[in-house]
């Protein structure tokens, strides 16, 4: 992998709409990651600033700065409902630079500072610095974190998530968030057809999860939008030649085959049964939160 190359940016609004969802905003801190997982879907989205999908994604990567200061502003508008914001739809707000910009945990403070529930997704394991403001956050609108956990095969992970804490590592820090009071847990994603969706692999998973107290199990499937499929096709040649053909005929679009996605999900709703374990617990906002303008005033 190409030395990442940091490029500050101001960005003028933070907060996306989303629908269709069960959560009503998203917010990205940087965009790029130096995870360089090989699935990520949110590679495409580079090519709107005329860079590739492939190093490009995980080499050149945007900080928003000011993304704190943005995101006050705007959660401080009479408008705002405290409706469900989602951290990491896109990239990680816990790569490796987040530990220079605390951009992430700027982020946290205002929702905490202004009672909005949060879901965060990530593969990093630096999360655990956050505790505290995690913690509150959930006292104060409720919070839930994803520890996207693909595998615990070292070698297969090496391979699709090259830039990634290791698995046993994130859930080691998801451990500690439940000790902490947080609402966290693993979510399979995405589930690779031929290389992470074994049983034994999906139960080893499911049984480390368990083991290290997560409040839920979650997953999604591998989806293949254009820019992701040719760099995924580069990435099975290298390293499942032997998959190249059925991945052709299982992915003449974006989806995996509905029959496919079924199965699936009846052997993981097996695995959560068998562990004791929900299939996802959403934070509800705190009750009867005090107005956006009597909030900004008080801050």
């Amino acid at each position: 992998m190409a030395k990442p190359r940091y490029e500050e940016v101001r960005c003028k609004s933070l907060l996306n709409r989303v629908r269709g969802m069960d959560f009503a905003w998203s917010i990205n801190p940087y965009r790029g990651c130096v995870h360089s997982c090989h699935y990520c879907f949110a590679r495409r989205y580079h090519s709107f600033l005329d860079l590739d999908a492939g190093d490009d994604f995980s080499s050149i990567v945007f900080v928003k700065v000011n993304a704190a200061e943005v995101l006050r502003r705007e959660l401080a508008r009479p408008s705002w409902k405290r409706e469900m914001v989602a951290l990491g739809t896109a990239t990680d707000p816990y790569q490796p630079i987040e530990g220079r910009y605390r951009v992430t945990r700027g982020i946290l403070e205002a929702l905490r500072d202004y009672r909005t529930p949060a879901t965060i997704v990530t593969k990093g394991s630096m999360i655990v610095r956050d505790i505290d403001v995690l913690a509150s956050l959930t006292e104060r609108a409720g919070c839930t974190v994803c520890f996207s956990i693909t595998t615990l095969d070292e070698d297969v992970w090496r391979r699709l998530e090259p830039g990634t804490p290791p698995p046993l590592q994130r859930l080691r820090a998801m451990e500690r968030l439940v000790r902490a009071g947080v609402n966290a847990g693993v979510m399979l994603a995405p589930v690779a057809p031929g290389i992470t969706d074994s049983m034994t692999s999906l139960d080893e998973v499911a049984r480390r999860a368990a083991g290290h107290g997560a409040r839920f199990l979650s997953h999604t499937v591998l989806r293949l939008n254009p820019l992701v499929k040719e760099h995924f096709t580069r990435f099975l040649h290298e390293h499942y030649p032997q998959l190249l053909d059925g991945y052709r005929r299982m992915f003449p679009g974006v989806s995996a085959p509905q029959q496919y996605a079924h199965r699936l999900s009846l052997a993981i709703d097996g695995l959560r049964q068998r562990y004791d374990l929900p299939k996802s617990r959403l934070p509800a906002p705190a009750e009867a939160p005090p107005p956006a303008r009597q909030l900004a005033m008080a801050l």
